[in-house]
């Protein structure tokens, strides 16, 4: 049983016409009504809306996925080959239950290169991805059709394809004889942690996906019975903030939660300028920094929510789906997530597929300023400086997140300098997340991108550019697509990432 607990619950106003409306809008979602977030959102809803009752729906693919996980046992190295909602809850499921999985999210090719260090005989890759189009995983995909067929070995026997029925994908891998599993296809990416895209690593992790779907199942049947315990939620998270939430995995049962939870609620709310942006964070005190509203899965937080993994799963979802009908938003839709797409695409043409000299205004030590400012020190200060009061800041980091982990200190160090919410963000996955959020919501972020040289590269097959050139376009895309709002933004390039990252946190702590 889901459990809500938490100073905070003393702020709840029952009689408060938000709350009225929580009420009846939590009985509109239990039946699927389309009509829940206005006319305008009504025909997006209705293809989106079958995450209501996966409980029950998914249990065909039980057996399915059991003969998958039977085909390729052998297979003892995983990979899966996913974006935002494809690789999320399937990271958050394996940190929950000790399983090893390797979660290829991103461009960066010396994070790629982490991914092709045992033998390719024992490589099991799971490529996941709606319609296929999704320009990581459809690379990714290239990249290892040919690094098996490099070695000797039949990609058919190696890798396997989960995506929506009749998709691009569905048709090219099915007519060569792969192994494809099918989705739902009226359940949105973010919202498909209990459909194949969750399930299916799940299964060839060895977890039991039938344990997620019951915990599921008694989640939906708390929620539709007695609703006060969400409805007291979904009140808290519109009421106790104007725009941030700080989430934490501390001392809870789940790592990674957090930050499944900052993409479903930041990429579902972040549109016409209001919504509520998520800021996954360390601990508890750091989750209240800037003034968020705190929110944690074991005790210690202004909200906590104690639940099993499947109920966390079809319990944020439900939230989230509430939260939008309140703010008047359609939280199925990510309008702004193609626009970085199309500036990655313009830059790719601009630069005729090959990356070109990028000369810095700048350069302090290891690290190349592309911004205001002639030291490290300064350029920092003066993104401090221009922050807006009530804003915050962003760290999007396209960098190798294995390799490169202790970047991550930076965003409690910004944090506690700035006096502001901070973000971080591993870069290009953050695209598919909070990216929607910095363009779609409230227009008062200040944007930091740290980029590096890589020491690995590779070809993508059958494309004209490669990986390091991918990864370079995609940052510099996102950071067009920020410039045409005048957002103060700063890009950090790092000659040599290891001496690079050292020199920047301590340039944060020396502000």
């Amino acid at each position: 049983m889901i459990k809500v607990s938490g100073p905070s619950l003393s702020k709840v106003d029952r009689d408060d016409a938000r709350y009225e409306l929580l009420a009846k809008t939590n009985a509109r979602i239990a039946v699927k009504d389309a009509t829940t977030w206005g006319a305008s959102a009504a025909a997006e809803a209705a293809a989106r809306l079958n995450w209501v009752d996966l409980d029950e729906t998914s249990r065909h693919l039980l057996p399915i996925l059991d003969a998958v996980a039977a085909k390729f046992h052998d297979r003892t190295e995983l990979v899966l080959c996913g974006m935002g909602g494809s690789s999320l809850a399937p990271e958050v499921i394996a940190k929950t239950f000790a399983k090893k999985i390797f979660i290829l999210d991103s461009t960066d090719p010396d994070y790629l290169a982490h991914a092709i260090t045992g033998s390719p005989a024992n490589l099991l890759v799971l490529v996941s991805s709606k319609s296929g189009s999704t320009i990581e995983t459809a690379s990714q995909r290239a990249f290892f059709e040919d690094h098996l067929i490099s070695a000797g070995l039949n990609p058919v026997d190696h890798m396997l394809f989960v995506t929506d029925p009749g998709s691009p994908l569905d048709l090219q891998t099915r007519a060569a004889g792969f192994t494809v599993i099918n989705a739902d296809p009226k359940v949105g990416g973010r919202f498909s942690a209990l459909t194949a895209f969750g399930l299916t690593p799940a299964t060839l992790m060895g977890v039991d996906a039938s344990v997620l779907l019951d915990q599921a199942a008694d989640a939906r049947k708390q929620i539709v019975s007695d609703p006060q315990f969400i409805l007291d939620v979904a009140f808290l998270l519109l009421t106790q903030a104007d725009q941030f939430l700080g989430f934490t995995d501390a001392q809870s049962k789940y790592p990674g939660l957090s930050d499944w939870i900052e993409q479903l609620i930041a990429e579902s709310t972040g549109k016409e300028e209001r919504g509520r942006l998520p800021i996954a964070t360390e601990g508890f005190s750091q989750a209240q920094s800037g003034g968020a509203f705190s929110v944690s899965f074991a005790p210690g937080a202004q909200l906590v929510v104690e639940a099993e993994i499947g109920e966390h799963f079809l319990f944020w979802e439900w939230v989230t789906a509430l939260i939008g009908a309140v703010l008047e938003i359609d939280p199925f839709n990510q309008p702004n997530v193609t626009e970085a797409k199309e500036a990655t695409s313009m830059i790719l043409r601009e630069w005729s597929n090959k990356l070109p000299e990028l000369i810095a205004p700048s350069i302090d030590d290891y690290v190349e300023i592309f911004g205001d400012g002639n030291t490290l020190v300064a350029t920092l200060k003066n993104l401090i400086a221009t922050t807006d009061a009530q804003g915050y800041i962003a760290i999007m980091a396209y960098l190798d997140r294995r390799d490169d982990a202790a970047i991550a200190k930076l965003r409690a160090i910004l944090s506690d300098k700035s006096g502001r919410p901070v973000s971080f963000g591993w870069g290009p996955r953050f695209l598919h997340s909070t990216g929607q959020f910095h363009k779609g919501g409230q227009q008062n972020g200040s944007f930091l991108q740290l980029t590096g040289e890589c020491k690995n590269n590779f070809a993508i097959p059958g494309r004209d550019f490669d990986f390091k050139t991918l990864l370079m376009a995609q940052a510099l895309g996102d950071a067009r697509a920020l410039a045409t709002r005048k957002y103060p933004l700063l890009r950090l390039h790092l000659s040599n990432r290891i001496a690079g990252i050292d020199q920047i946190l301590n340039a944060a702590q020396a502000l």
